[in-house]
């Protein structure tokens, strides 16, 4: 199921998301500066997709490594490059499973995955034995922008009232259950919160509902079709009503959040 939705929507990925290339390399610098990177500093990201986080790092000749099940979304990151450089490797396999010796990369960055993984804790403890004495595990995420969160909440309320309740509050329930911090205070390591960079985003209502008619989101995967066109329209009809027009303007700010962990 997920290879499948990662595959359909590799080619709008970036377009629906608010990371932007210059905020992307604004992020980098903040990266760089954070783990004290020299020339020889290995990053690895699992869950890579279309490489808008590490593409900036790679152009500047550092040693990436990229993991993703979808081969359209590494295909997409293939094209932004043009020629694969030599100090890019990239993995169409499962992002939970790193196939990596011990010790093998300074810096291993996630970007809101770890959610996505079956076995969290399995996950992080590969995370730790593939990262270097006194590297650095980064687990990132794009905070959403206020107007896009309330866009979503608007879909969701509708949403809610087709689909079965049991299986979002499971959902919710596996996501409320993870806890990075805990885990990797539990082994000793050091622990960082920083805002490596704030941005303005701006979106029509025009756009941000097209993005759903594109099923862009987790939360429009599993619905069926027929229900999916009832939902659209009513969320439309909704948007009309609310917002005054498919036209107005909705602008907020987005934040790129990373905890840092390194051993002690």
């Amino acid at each position: 199921m997920l290879t499948n939705y990662y595959d359909k929507i590799a080619h709008i990925y970036d377009q629906t998301r608010w990371l932007t290339e210059p905020v992307a390399e604004e992020v980098a610098d903040f990266i760089l500066e954070l783990v004290d990177a020299t020339p020889e500093t290995s990053f690895l990201e699992p869950g890579v997709g279309t490489g808008l986080n590490v593409i900036p790092l790679v152009r500047r000749g550092y040693s990436v490594t990229g993991v993703d099940i979808s081969q359209e979304m590494l295909e997409q990151l293939r094209q932004k490059l043009h020629d694969i450089p030599q100090n890019l490797e990239l993995i169409c396999a499962d992002a939970s499973q790193l196939p990596f010796p011990d010790r093998s990369f300074d810096v291993v960055l996630t970007v809101h995955m770890v959610h996505t993984v079956s076995n969290w804790k399995k996950f992080l403890d590969d995370i730790a034995r593939v990262l270097k004495p006194k590297g650095f595990y980064l687990n990132a995420q794009w905070i959403t922008p206020p107007a896009r969160r309330e866009f979503e909440h608007y879909f969701r309320a509708i949403l809610s009232k087709y689909e079965e309740p049991q299986d979002s509050k499971q959902r919710q329930k596996a996501i409320q259950e993870i806890n990075v911090e805990e885990y990797f205070c539990k082994k000793g390591y050091r622990s960082n919160y920083l805002i490596a960079k704030t941005w303005m985003v701006k979106n029509k209502v025009e756009e941000l509902l097209s993005f759903f008619k594109s099923r862009a989101y987790g939360l429009c995967w599993q619905v069926p079709d027929e229900t999916f066109y009832r939902i659209m329209e009513e969320f439309e009809e909704f948007c009309n009503d609310h917002y005054g027009s498919l036209e107005t303007e909705l602008s907020s700010e987005a934040k790129f959040e990373i905890w840092a962990y390194t051993a002690s």
